[in-house]
């Protein structure tokens, strides 16, 4: 997993400080280690300048099937396979974020570039495996938290409600995707973004510095660019 030299390996700094979110305290006690982190950038969405591919190609040249097989018995790529079956998601068939992404290698036959700010995620998720998701931060109305729906609330771009208890990252609007899922319509990154809201989700006993990490990681790739 990322190490302090490795991270620097594309441009990391170790700024700007993550900002710990608030989470519901039902769920703090029910599902103890689950956390929320956040930092802003500012970027643009786009083509991925020459650092970052070349980082996705080392990693890629990193991962073969016998490594991605191991991969989900290291404790922090397991603390997400066991939280999502508390949750009630089979791992084996809804993928956490760093088993989906080396799937993805092993079908592709690399990483392949998705642009900014996508590729930044991928090379923290994979260099650290922490979960991260990324929002335009200037449509968000707030700070961001770890809550569950209430009944009446949906996720903006949907029409139907949302079943009340789903687990969801909210704003003080309402929610804006779902914990480990769909992000609500206008609050996703566009081309027209201008500030990225990186969000990290820590449970179980992933520790908090390897959630700091994977933010540090995923930040400076983007002020790289």
């Amino acid at each position: 997993m990322a190490s302090a030299e490795g991270a620097r390996a594309v441009g990391i700094g170790w700024e700007p400080a993550p900002t710990p979110a608030w989470v519901a305290p039902h769920l703090e006690a029910e599902f103890p280690g689950l956390s929320l982190a956040t930092v802003e950038v500012d970027g643009r969405p786009g083509r991925s300048p020459e650092p970052v591919r070349h980082r996705l190609r080392d990693l890629s040249d990193r991962l073969f099937g016998a490594e991605a097989i191991r991969l989900r018995g290291r404790p922090i790529p397991w603390a997400y396979r066991v939280f999502f079956r508390q949750i009630g998601l089979d791992p084996d068939r809804h993928r956490t974020p760093v088993e989906q992404l080396v799937l993805d290698r092993l079908q592709d036959g690399c990483f392949r570039s998705r642009g900014l700010p996508l590729d930044a995620l991928t090379i923290a998720t994979i260099e650290t495996g922490v979960a991260l998701r990324v929002f335009d931060a200037d449509r968000l109305d707030g700070e961001l938290c770890i809550r569950d729906a209430a009944p009446g609330e949906w996720l903006p771009g949907r029409s139907t409600e949302l079943a009340t208890g789903t687990l969801t990252i909210a704003d003080a609007s309402g929610p804006v995707g779902l914990l480990f899922g769909a992000t609500g319509a206008g609050r996703a990154v566009e081309r027209e973004s201008r500030r990225f809201t990186i969000a990290a989700i820590g449970v179980g006993a992933v520790p908090m510095i390897a959630v700091e990490e994977a933010l540090w990681i995923a930040a400076s790739a983007l002020e790289a660019a």
